[in-house]
């Protein structure tokens, strides 16, 4: 039987989580309406200083916003996907997709963007989206080739000046790997159950 994580409410959570970091670190910047360069600096991803052993940016990043309007635009999205994932995945699989996408999205935002400056939770939201759509496609036996057009529609139109698409499409990539994984296991269960029981 399929477990959620609905009774864990991990989006609700997560969401608590970037709501009190932002205001935080409004507080050390002075202002609640941006984020000053200098917390960016010290609590995003600055790849120069992850380059130079400052690994746990790689982590921090997920949990800073830019400014308002960036932390509520991640945390309408995230409440969107999230949400429906809680419905699909257990909370394992839950944590195990927000986070990996997440971490991602930095790590090819480290490697192919090095002097950029990153912050935000949308490497690990995309992931949430990619493991959502591809998890519901394969699961009514639909193909897969209209989840990847859906996936790739939205990656384009979240494009744009300031937006870090590196960390949008190494999120995307995991979240649809992790979710085709976790649909094709169960059904291998499904099928092995199903089996079992006409031969009692």
């Amino acid at each position: 039987m399929l477990k959620s994580s609905k009774k864990f409410m991990p989006t609700y959570i997560i969401i608590a989580l970037n709501i009190a970091v932002y205001i935080q670190t409004s507080i050390l910047g002075g202002s609640f309406l941006e984020t000053s360069d200098l917390v960016l600096v010290k609590y995003g991803q600055f790849n120069f200083l992850v380059m130079h052993g400052w690994y746990w940016q790689l982590f921090t990043a997920m949990f800073v916003h830019v400014n308002a309007m960036h932390l509520l635009g991640n945390m309408f999205f995230l409440l969107i996907f999230g949400l429906r994932a809680e419905e699909i995945f257990d909370i394992k699989e839950y944590l195990l997709i927000y986070f990996l996408s997440g971490l991602a999205g930095n790590l090819l935002t480290l490697l192919l963007g090095p002097e950029m400056i990153s912050a935000g939770a949308s490497g690990a939201i995309f992931g949430m989206f990619g493991a959502v759509t591809i998890y519901l496609r394969r699961a009514i036996g639909q193909s897969i080739i209209g989840a990847l057009f859906f996936s790739l529609f939205l990656l384009l139109i979240s494009s744009g000046a300031g937006v870090n698409v590196l960390a949008h499409l190494g999120g995307l990539v995991v979240g649809l790997l992790i979710g085709y994984a976790l649909v094709a296991n169960r059904q291998i269960k499904t099928q092995y159950q199903v089996r079992y029981s006409y031969s009692t």
